[in-house]
């Protein structure tokens, strides 16, 4: 069998694929007695039925259509073994089969056109002369007194207020409803509520909310024009101008607890507040060493993909972007959403375009850094792989476990903490403030 191959875009070969007609007549002979001890016909008993009273019963196309089918699939199994070419998914013909059809005649060679996904390849660059800048943080000298002034609010006994009006800092407990600024008078669905919380703080709910709030006192209502956000979940509501009308049913102050020894034993382990002070600067600092050697990470992957040519199947382009939605879904039913509402048959398509970018960013960092990995020799041993499984297991019911996704999974996420460990020794690293960082980015 002659195969022609010629090298396409996004990973994929063209082949294209000459039968002999030996070939051709022994899969249409082939096809012809399959059908003959498949097909009931009056009369006949299966298996017994004449060529020729099979023919004229079916048809002599739709015979050759199932038999070109078959020697279209057969014929390009044949040929990736023969030149031994790994495939990744199905393949797509390239040849018109209609054309095709029409001028199949069994017993006479056969020229067709396929074209097959196969595994990507991949170009690093010079990626051990990389420099690159990263954001470092750093500890806010403020950060441990936010905290425990967080942790006071929450402690914080409610006091009723009836003789003042609402302040920046109370709890105030509101009836609500929005209208359209512009527009019927109607109140827009599910913008009411009655008895709803306000904690007067800044950049709490839509901004100006709250300020609209500051003065009320009890049982007053006021109108009060906002914008929603761009950001909005609901999209109908993004950026419109809607007025509130608000009335202030209770008022409440805090009262917060002392910040002293007594404090500290109610909301931890420690016996001080100075024990607890120090708790919280070691916890910071090294949540800040953390966040400093994600950003490092981050910006090694960013400059290996931007300098590396990753050929991409969309074969795997496709699983990954099943995969960003699996784990979406996943996210969704344990924040106790509803799955089946948003995962419609309606919406797949779309959420399958928008998954597909973040789904092309993640298969092409795996697969560069799988590339590092073989070519410097980084390897995961047994017993690194056996006690993160156990890690693993001991968090989860084992019986909803699958062991060998698991055992993949596992050792893929060992490899690129290996090899980006083995990165940022090699790399040049500048870190700079988070705002200067930012600003770069921006």
């Amino acid at each position: 069998m002659k195969v022609t191959q010629e090298k396409l875009p996004d990973s994929q070969i063209s082949l294209e694929i000459e039968v002999p007609a030996e070939t051709s007549k022994n899969t249409y002979d082939k096809v012809v007695q399959n059908l003959a001890r498949s097909t009931h016909i009056p009369g006949f008993r299966k298996g017994k039925i004449p060529r020729q009273i099979l023919i004229q019963r079916l048809g002599t196309q739709k015979i050759k259509a199932v038999a070109l089918e078959e020697l279209i699939q057969k014929s390009l199994e044949a040929a990736l073994k023969q030149e031994a070419i790994t495939s990744l998914g199905n393949y797509k013909l390239r040849s018109d089969f209609e054309e095709l059809l029409t001028g199949f005649e069994p017993g006479s060679p056969l020229v067709f056109a396929a074209s097959v996904d196969v595994p990507p390849t991949v170009e690093l660059g010079d990626y051990q002369s990389l420099e690159v800048t990263a954001e470092e943080v750093v500890q806010k000298p403020e950060a441990i007194a936010e905290w425990l002034q967080e942790r006071q609010e929450k402690e914080a006994n409610l006091i009723p207020v009836e003789d003042r009006g609402a302040q920046m800092g109370d709890v105030a407990i509101v009836d609500y409803l929005g209208k359209y600024t512009e527009g019927d008078d109607q109140v827009i669905p599910g913008i009411e509520g009655t008895y709803l919380e306000v904690d007067m703080s800044e950049g709490r709910f839509i901004d100006g909310m709250v300020e609209g709030i500051v003065g009320m006192t009890l049982d007053e209502t006021r109108s009060i024009p906002l914008v929603f956000p761009a950001d909005y979940p609901r999209e109908d509501l993004a950026t419109k101008a809607v007025t509130f009308t608000i009335t202030l049913k209770e008022l409440k102050a805090k009262q917060l607890p002392e910040l002293d020894d007594n404090f500290a034993q109610e909301i931890s382990d420690h016996e001080s507040l100075e024990a607890l002070k120090a708790s919280l600067e070691e916890r910071f600092s090294e949540e800040c060493a953390q966040k400093t050697q994600a950003n490092i990470e981050t910006a090694i992957l960013k400059q290996m993909v931007e300098i590396a040519q990753v050929d991409l199947p969309e074969t795997l382009v496709e699983q990954e972007v099943t995969q960003v939605l699996m784990q979406t879904a996943r996210q969704m039913e344990r924040l106790g959403l509803d799955i089946r509402s948003l995962f419609t048959p309606e919406n797949l398509e779309q959420m399958r375009s928008n998954a597909k970018p973040e789904a092309i960013e993640r298969l092409t960092q795996r697969l560069v850094i799988e590339k590092v990995a073989a070519l410097e020799g980084i390897e995961v041993e047994p017993s690194e792989k056996k006690e993160r499984i156990a890690e693993i297991v001991a968090q989860i019911n084992p019986q909803d476990l699958d062991f060998n996704k698991l055992n993949t999974a596992v050792e893929e996420e060992l490899i690129a903490e290996k090899t980006l460990a083995w990165l940022v020794q090699k790399v040049k690293v500048t870190l700079v403030p988070e705002a200067e960082a930012s600003t770069e980015e921006e």
